[in-house]
């Protein structure tokens, strides 16, 4: 490839990135719905015509912008497989990093939890792409179950499954986190409700579970 080629592919790149963000901004301010591609031509300062030829229609910019959120929330599990010792560790490093990114990316996790049925109608690239990015997260959290089972710090006689540990585990969090999004929200019935403490004590009890005796 030659360099003009490089640099060519490279902007093209760029504006598929600049498309995103300008639609995730949009997104944010007018909601789903009621944003047009107008809209988010206009706020990435590209033509309507232009915006076309990186995306058929908005609900394509939706599928790219969850393909965005499974990458976030897997580079926040590989941070936690890299930095957290023991198997336990690590998974618990992992069930933080989980309700952080709850906290401080709140759109990218509403977009991770209807990603199972939106993605049901996504072009069949994006569909696999996000499919490898979900199945690389969940292989990070059998991993780290896995080396706790070798270094002795998970009940190897209450897993018999890494798979359906890390679905267990990640299920009964994500579970609790929407417990505090709905009903510990501002308008919600427990909105005064330390909900780091119920996180936290949630936590505690699920590596409890696991924990070697």
């Amino acid at each position: 490839m030659s360099d003009l080629q490089k640099r060519r592919e490279q902007e093209k790149q760029q504006r598929h990135f600049d498309i995103l963000d300008a639609a995730e901004k949009v997104f944010a301010e007018k909601g789903y719905d009621r944003t047009s591609m107008d809209d988010i031509a206009r706020t990435a300062n590209l033509s309507r015509a232009l915006l076309y030829v990186y995306f058929k229609d908005k609900a394509a910019i939706q599928h790219g912008i969850m393909l965005r959120a499974g990458d976030a929330l897997r580079s926040r599990f590989a941070d936690a497989m890299a930095t957290a010792g023991t198997g336990l560790e690590i998974i618990r490093a992992m069930g933080r990093s989980y309700y952080h990114f709850w906290e401080e990316e709140p759109d990218y996790f509403d977009a991770l939890t209807k990603a199972a049925t939106v993605m049901e109608h996504a072009a069949p690239e994006q569909a696999e792409q996000m499919s490898c990015c979900e199945n690389e997260t969940m292989n990070l959290m059998i991993q780290a179950i896995r080396i706790g089972l070798e270094d002795g710090s998970m009940n190897a006689e209450r897993i018999s499954d890494p798979l359906q540990t890390a679905l267990y585990l990640r299920g009964a969090l994500h579970g609790v986190v929407m417990m505090c999004q709905q009903e510990m929200g501002e308008a919600g019935p427990l909105a005064h409700y330390p909900r780091e403490s119920l996180i936290n004590y949630s936590m505690e009890m699920l590596t409890q579970s696991i924990k070697a005796t």
